[in-house]
């Protein structure tokens, strides 16, 4: 059994770009970035970041395009895979992920830390905390739960 799927979580880069092929599917492209923190040999705080760029084929291509934006948190699911072309007589690779699945995250990045796209879109504190649901207050019988 073989298994190539790929799973990241990150903020975009930059702007998505929609195009549509010869055959009128919509593809977008976008680059996300993952932030890895870490403690080194020494007990110090290490930050790594990674870029991945990602293609996004049809009707999640157009959303993608229409609702994300640069700084923007997004949950990406698919596959690697690895392209080439000849440019100038060298030969060219580029591996990305072609999505199945892109789920878009909060407005402004992950809310944790500043962008990992080093953007200005840091997420905004307007003082509020979360809706808390209101819960009630007597005993919930797990008789009465219909499943």
């Amino acid at each position: 059994m073989y298994l190539n799927k790929a799973m990241i979580y990150g903020n975009l880069t930059r702007d998505p770009e929609l195009k549509a092929l010869p055959s009128g599917m919509n593809v977008c492209s976008m680059s996300i970035a993952t932030n890895r923190v870490y403690k080194d040999r020494d007990g110090n705080r290490q930050e790594n970041v990674d870029y991945h760029n990602i293609v996004v084929f049809g009707n999640q291509a157009e959303n993608s395009a229409k609702y994300l934006s640069k700084g923007n948190g997004v949950y990406v699911e698919g596959r690697l895979q690895t392209r080439s072309w000849e440019k100038d007589g060298q030969k060219q690779y580029r591996t990305e992920i072609v999505a199945d699945r892109v789920q878009f995250g909060p407005k402004g990045g992950s809310g944790s830390s500043a962008p990992a796209s080093g953007g200005d879109s840091a997420p905004k504190d307007d003082g509020k905390a979360p809706a808390v649901p209101d819960y009630p207050e007597e005993e919930i019988n797990p008789e009465d739960i219909p499943f």
